[in-house]
């Protein structure tokens, strides 16, 4: 070939993201709203592949199975957002700002189902609840890990606050009402939590801290 039909090609050749990477989304997005009509336990990858204009081998090409897929797919519908790690100056805006954000997800779609077929996998499957624990609870705690240290730098709340069970706490309410769907998500409780734990954590300047027990 010569240098002239060379560079012919080169321009005729399709640009923008590889087949591959275009793949790659398409079966994600399928799956995410697979898991949102009908459950882990009803998704298939059939019908993942069917929505996503893709053969079965593809998805196995990354997926080795339908959990894997669901746990990616629901790790990438839940990436954060600049909303969530937004610097507003205090602890308290900084949390509101990232669960408002998160809360707007949680009430446009049936996620708890998705969560609750997950939670479950991880119950039965302790290789499945390693990824899980990795790749996705880990991720969003860290986010909001690094707000915490940031009201530590700010001298919001003390250096040495327990930041496992502050994000326990301002988790754990919140994926109650997710899971047990006994009352609602609604911003007014998110901020209830917010306020509560922030409450938790200030020490009263006029009295002595007590000593840690852990």
């Amino acid at each position: 070939m010569t240098t002239t039909e060379e560079t012919s090609t080169e321009e005729t050749r399709p640009r923008g993201r590889p087949r591959s990477e275009k793949a790659r989304t398409a079966i994600l997005a399928a799956a995410i709203e697979l898991l949102l009509e009908q459950g882990l336990h009803a998704m298939s990858m059939d019908d993942v592949a069917q929505r996503a204009g893709v053969s079965k081998a593809t998805i196995y090409r990354w997926w080795p199975s339908k959990e894997l897929l669901a746990l990616d797919a629901l790790a990438t519908a839940w990436a954060p957002t600049p909303a969530t790690q937004r610097d507003t100056g205090s602890l308290r805006g900084d949390l509101l700002a990232g669960f408002r954000s998160w809360l707007r997800q949680l009430k446009q779609r049936p996620y708890g189902r998705v969560i609750a077929g997950l939670v479950a996998q991880a119950q039965t499957d302790p290789e499945f609840a390693q990824q899980y624990r990795e790749h996705f609870v880990q991720p969003r705690r860290a986010a909001t890990r690094h707000i915490l240290l940031r009201a530590i730098d700010r001298g919001e709340i003390p250096a040495d606050t327990n930041l496992d069970v502050t994000l326990d706490l301002l988790y754990g309410p919140i994926y109650h009402r997710l899971l047990h769907g006994h009352a609602p998500l609604t911003d007014r409780f998110a901020q209830q939590v917010i306020d509560t734990v922030i409450t938790g954590i200030t020490p009263n300047r006029n009295q002595p801290r007590p000593p840690s027990t852990a």
